[in-house]
């Protein structure tokens, strides 16, 4: 890669020296475009460089410490030199590696992942391997290392919400450790037994099962899920006792909480005397009603559905056409708007007391708009997945192929303009104007400063106060005029 990257570098200062046209400097930075082979545009004080080749394929950018490397859409790396770390995508969504000073990972699919990491008090760094399923394997501090291989026979320590996992041939055998309960399994899942202290239980599933711990809880079910029953915090002071004849009927009782259900979904009804909540469904979830201190909701499917709790705020309209989402504080204030799920999204965050915002708007397939904390906005067409996916892995990988037209601006009145990956574009920096359409026309001038070229400098006109420069055949020297 650094090859490459090196080679590119030469060949481009090497075309500028032989067209001597072909970039364009004036102290605060240079331009060159070879449209759409080469794009190269540094600015020393900012610290900045960025080469694109082959328009948006092939991408070597720095700025500051931080650099990013990218072969679209089969390669996207940026590194950190301050923080020591590196994040690489490959061809996203299929692989990802980060590596920063306390850990690296390695991911391909969500289903293989290895990880690498020193923990503060340890100088030795641990690695754990999953191929999920099929291969486990870790490190544990109480039980030492552990391996699973799927389904012949493993161990696992600490991990999947479970203190410990083992089984042999699964599922003819396999079992599970939680806070000291020990669960059995036997030709998953429909055999299993359940102990621990005070603590013991079976299931022949669906066929009938129980399991109690003395002060508790106690749990029962015959034929399930026809009947159900448990009772709950026997050994704190809000018991709570459940039972279901499904579909016939169902009741929840307990000092806090009374729910009753009669032929669900047909009828239901819930009074929380914690939350001092009462709700009452009809055919759930197209009819209900929710009334309380902190929650009042009224649900109308598909015709309408309104749910307002605490500082917050939902609303649907001819479900799945419109839906309506507010969340407002002192500190932060968001409002969400959606049209048929993700047709057209928009969102925006705003904190009053910082006096910032920023937004997102997305209308497939059409564009895509952002504006950043910072004041800086940005819109591109067209916008065939952010509307679906807002990812970063899509915005670096994947975005940039396919964006005819990009415009950023701020605040300031800086801005920047692209379309067709560079065959016109349009930069404004402060006083400093740039434009180009490839090869016909470039422009570069600031307030006092001024170059106009025609066919890439076939015919060049220079301005420097009044005077005047024209030049042509990309020839060193011109015809003079005026005075500086």
């Amino acid at each position: 890669m650094i090859f490459l990257r090196t080679s590119i570098a030469a060949l481009i200062a090497f075309l500028a020296f032989c067209s001597q046209s072909g970039a364009q400097e004036a102290g605060k930075g240079t331009i060159f475009t070879l449209w759409p082979l080469i794009d190269y545009r540094e600015s020393p004080a900012e610290g900045f460089s960025n080469l694109s080749i082959l328009g948006p394929l092939i991408k070597f950018q720095k700025k500051g410490d931080d650099q990013d490397t990218a072969i679209r859409p089969f390669f996207y790396r940026s590194s950190h030199a301050r923080e020591q770390a590196t994040s690489t995508y490959f061809l996203y969504p299929v692989a990802y590696h980060e590596s920063t000073p306390e850990a690296e990972n390695y991911e391909v699919l969500q289903l293989f992942r290895t990880s690498t990491y020193r923990k503060p008090e340890r100088q030795e760094r641990e690695k754990s391997t999953m191929l999920f399923p099929f291969y486990i394997s870790g490190h544990s501090e109480k039980h030492g290392d552990y391996r699973s291989v799927f389904p012949f026979y493993g161990d696992i320590y600490d991990r999947f919400w479970r203190d410990e996992y083992h089984f042999v041939m699964f599922p003819l055998y396999g079992s599970t450790v939680k806070k000291g309960t020990t669960t059995r399994h036997y030709l998953w899942p429909i055999f299993s037994s359940t102990q621990g202290e005070k603590e013991s239980g079976f299931d022949v599933f669906p066929l009938y099962g129980e399991s109690h711990k003395e002060g508790v809880y106690e749990k029962r079910f015959v034929l399930w899920p026809f009947y159900t029953s448990e009772t709950t915090g026997l050994g704190g002071d809000n018991p709570t006792q459940k039972r279901f004849f499904f579909p016939l009927y169902g009741s929840t009782d307990s000092r806090q909480k009374t729910s009753r259900t009669y032929l669900w979904p047909f009828f239901g009804y819930t009074e929380d005397r914690e939350k001092k909540i009462e709700e009452v469904d009809y055919l759930w979830p197209l009819v209900t009603k929710v009334r309380g201190e902190k929650r009042n909701a009224d649900t109308f499917l598909p015709f309408y559905s309104r749910d307002t709790f605490g500082s917050g705020e939902k609303r649907w309209y001819l479900w799945p056409f419109y839906k309506h989402e507010e969340l407002k504080s002192p500190d932060f204030v968001q409002e969400t708007d959606r049209v048929l799920f993700f047709l057209y999204r928009s969102n925006h965050e705003s904190w009053p007391k910082e006096g910032s915002q920023r937004s997102r708007t997305a209308f497939w397939p059409l564009f895509l708009y952002q504006q950043s904390a910072k004041g800086v906005s940005s819109f591109s067409f067209p916008a065939p997945i952010e509307s679906i996916i807002d990812k970063e892995g899509i915005e670096k990988n994947w975005a940039p192929l396919w964006r005819l037209y990009q415009r950023r601006w701020d605040e300031q009145g800086n801005s920047t303009s692209t379309l067709l990956w560079n065959l016109f574009w349009h930069e404004r920096r402060g006083e400093e104007l740039a434009y180009e359409l490839f090869p016909l026309v470039s422009y570069r001038g600031t307030a006092r400063d001024a170059e106009l070229k025609l066919l890439k400098g076939l015919i060049s006109l220079k301005s420097s106060g009044e005077e005047q420069d024209l030049a042509l055949f990309w020839l060193p020297f011109g015809l003079k005029w005026g005075h500086k």
